[in-house]
């Protein structure tokens, strides 16, 4: 392969609310038995670059766990392989990383002992599939400086005013770019994901440092954009930033249409992730399943409904769980009733509870003494 892969994973969002205060977003689990990041390293597998590094700092415990091993996405190779960095003291910088682009300086050392002549930089909180092939050989054909990948968002979808906006001419040249303005004037959203010249891109990043910059959008892509080539390429399929609570919910809610399913789950290339030795799931006597995923290791005596359940969810009994997302080993005692939320991972709900997102998602998070089953 002619590049590397860069994957940012180090941000937070106070927009997640009570969801990222023990996890960086990369690490939020995603369609039932995944985490947000595999899907950008599976990319990077199925697209034969053989180094990437993963970029990390805020809460990057769960993280780095999930990265521990970097077989499950085929990186345990003698050449290249899987890289986690993350902030360092040094004897000239004691900074954690200001802003995506010193994030990057602050590891020009690994791109200058590369060899690869391009370099794919993504972040690590968006669901999609992508051959970065496609995206190298266009930016090659358009002798481009820097490609963006964009994509035109539907009126149903996400609030694009979160996103950079783009507008491009007819030669697919970009000559906009927003960071997330008041006001959108275009439907055309930048998906973080850049194709750039490894050289090129060592002297971006010198020059910010030298000027203090450390934004790779808004003092690389918006400053230079007059300066240097850059071009969009417009993905199509499915792509999903789960930046937000609501956009995550919704995204999770996708995985239960049985199109996106078959897109992620059941079609080539596939999606990789850190395997768990758990049982199949259990349902007992009492227990209704309708249109709902269920993951390994869950145990259900009750009603669930349009909802997906992750690893290790005990459900008790006379409970009604309807459209809503149950994290990593939730235990809900007898006579709960829960619907339109997110249920944080680790949490005990106490039986004889009701929790009900009345007004939009309501995120639960309740640390009780867990009892006997």
């Amino acid at each position: 392969m002619k590049a590397l892969g860069l994957i940012l994973a180090g941000g937070n969002n106070n927009r997640m609310r009570e969801l990222s205060n023990k996890r960086a977003i990369a690490a939020m689990p995603v369609g039932g038995s995944f985490r947000c990041i595999d899907f950008a390293l599976s990319n990077m597998s199925n697209s034969h670059i053989q180094k990437v590094a993963v970029l990390t700092q805020y809460n990057a415990r769960s993280l780095n766990e999930h990265l521990s091993s970097s077989k499950w996405w085929d990186f345990g190779r003698k050449q290249g392989g899987l890289y986690v960095f993350t902030p360092t003291v040094t004897s000239d910088n004691s900074w954690w990383y200001r802003g995506t682009a010193d994030a990057i300086y602050r590891n020009i050392d690994f791109l200058k002992r590369c060899h690869e002549p391009y370099v794919i930089i993504t972040s690590g909180d968006c669901v999609y599939k992508m051959d970065y092939n496609e995206v190298l050989d266009y930016h090659i054909s358009k002798k481009a400086d820097i490609t963006v990948v964009c994509r035109d968002m539907g009126p149903e979808e996400d609030d694009v005013c979160r996103f950079g906006i783009v507008r491009m001419n007819e030669d697919s040249r970009i000559v906009e770019f927003e960071e997330k303005p008041m006001v959108a004037r275009s439907n055309t959203v930048s998906t973080g994901i850049y194709v750039i010249r490894r050289r090129a891109l060592i002297e971006m990043l010198e020059k910010c440092a030298e000027e203090a910059r450390w934004d790779f959008v808004t003092d690389i892509l918006i400053r230079y954009k007059n300066l240097k080539r850059i071009y969009g390429y417009k993905m199509t399929g499915y792509w999903s930033n789960i930046a937000t609570v609501e956009s995550y919910y919704k995204t999770n809610m996708d995985f239960l249409k049985e199109d996106v399913r078959n897109y992620m789950f059941r079609s080539e290339p596939k999606i990789y992730s850190k395997i768990d030795d758990l049982p199949p799931a259990k349902y007992n006597t009492g227990s209704v399943v309708k249109n709902s995923l269920v993951s390994s290791g869950c145990i259900l005596n009750s009603k669930v409904e349009n909802s997906v359940l992750f690893k290790n969810v005990f459900v008790g009994k006379n409970c009604v769980i309807k459209n809503s997302i149950i994290l990593n080993d939730v235990y809900i005692g007898d006579n709960t009733h829960i619907e339109n939320c997110i249920v944080e991972s680790r949490g005990t709900l106490n039986a004889n509870t009701y929790y009900c997102g009345d007004n939009g998602v309501k995120v639960v998070v309740e640390h009780n003494e867990r009892y006997v089953f």
